[in-house]
């Protein structure tokens, strides 16, 4: 009762530590790049407060898992160094004897990335690529602030609006500039609102006229109208079949088991099956000689997942590629990594044995 009361507060306080720091960097991290996307105009100011709180939901199940990971490799390798674990095992507690707490105190984490990754990823991917589009897709009228020159999506044509109503989709005493190959015209209106049709947008003008010159024969016209209406963005905001798959529920996936689906529910199992298997390959990772001035396991576990991590996102491209199945990516990946998490503990525990036996063997 001591050993796994001991072992589980020094897990807990650590990971705390551990969680906090990871949080502060990525989320710092997240702050620049998402202000650099609106300072350069792909997302809305507004937004970018938003789009961090997704992301952060997004990537929150790989922060857990590295923070656990960390936890155990560290708390465990104090241990080590401190001659603390030298003590529990000439007691006779083995190192996989460890591993029963170490569970008792991550399975809760370890439930919040299943969540995390099966629920919640894709809820907020969803969410941020509709405000990614929203923004990209808007309409030519919503990109003009009242009283700014802006030129449109597509460099053809300038806007100006002296004002603008509430709702932000009516102009008025609007103010457009259009260039092609052979004709240059200014069109005036004194009110202009968009008008979705299918998949289309019409920006309607009511009141207005329309100068043109021809830039061949320098040839001018003059026309007035009272209602003008003109294509000022084709594309709509994307459907739900149309959204990437890491925007789709897992329950999309498997009902749609596409090469690219059956990658990114490779990915979404892989992230919760890697954590079970980082937290017993820490416990076989942690050891450190107390005699040596330094130590290298915390570093050399760091690498461990890194490698770990970059071969479930290789295996998502073979999937979606079609090269390996989902099941023998998840057999050959994370059934072998647990294979030696399992065979690290028992080599552990049995070195001195089995030392002692090739001894014995020179010896004879």
């Amino acid at each position: 009762m001591l050993f796994d009361s001991t072992v589980r507060k020094e897990l807990a306080r650590s990971f705390g530590v551990t969680l906090v720091v990871i949080l502060t960097i990525v989320l710092t991290s997240m702050l620049i790049s998402t202000l650099r996307q609106a300072a350069g105009g792909n997302v809305a100011p507004q937004d970018v407060l938003l789009l961090m709180g997704y992301a952060s939901l997004a990537y929150l199940p790989t922060m857990l898992a590295l923070s656990l990971f960390i936890a155990i490799v560290a708390t465990l390798g104090r241990m080590y160094r401190e001659s603390e674990m030298t003590i529990w095992l000439a007691s006779g507690v083995p190192l996989a004897r460890f591993v029963k707490p170490v569970m008792r105190m991550c399975w809760p984490i370890l439930l919040a990335v299943l969540v995390l990754q099966l629920l919640v990823w894709p809820w907020s991917n969803e969410n941020s690529a509709q405000l990614k589009d929203r923004y990209e897709k808007r309409g030519d009228l919503s990109r003009v602030a009242p009283g700014q020159f802006q030129t449109s999506r597509d460099g053809s044509r300038v806007f100006f609006i002296e004002r603008d109503s509430a709702d932000g989709a009516t102009g008025r005493n609007v103010f457009i500039l259009s260039r092609t190959n052979k004709t240059e015209a200014v069109t005036t209106s004194a009110q202009g609102h968009i008008e979705v049709r299918g998949d289309n947008r019409f920006l309607v003008l009511n009141h207005g006229q329309r100068n043109e010159e021809n830039a061949e024969d320098h040839t001018k016209s003059l026309s007035r109208f009272d209602r003008y209406e003109v294509q000022a963005d084709s594309q709509v905001l994307r459907s739900a079949g149309n959204l990437p798959p890491k925007a789709l529920s897992t329950l999309d996936l498997l009902q749609n088991p596409s090469p690219l689906n059956q990658g990114e529910l490779a990915w979404r199992l892989g992230m919760v099956l890697s954590a079970v298997n980082m937290v017993l390959l820490g416990v076989g990772l942690a050891q450190s000689n107390p005699r040596r001035p330094s130590n290298w396991n915390l570093l050399f576990a760091l690498l461990s997942f890194v490698i770990y991590f970059n071969m479930i996102s290789l295996t998502q491209s073979w999937v979606g590629h079609g090269r390996m199945s989902l099941g023998q990516a998840l057999v050959v990946i994370h059934g072998g990594t647990l294979m030696l998490a399992l065979a690290l503990l028992w080599w552990r525990d049995n070195r001195i044995s089995l030392g002692m036996r090739k001894i014995r063997m020179v010896s004879a």
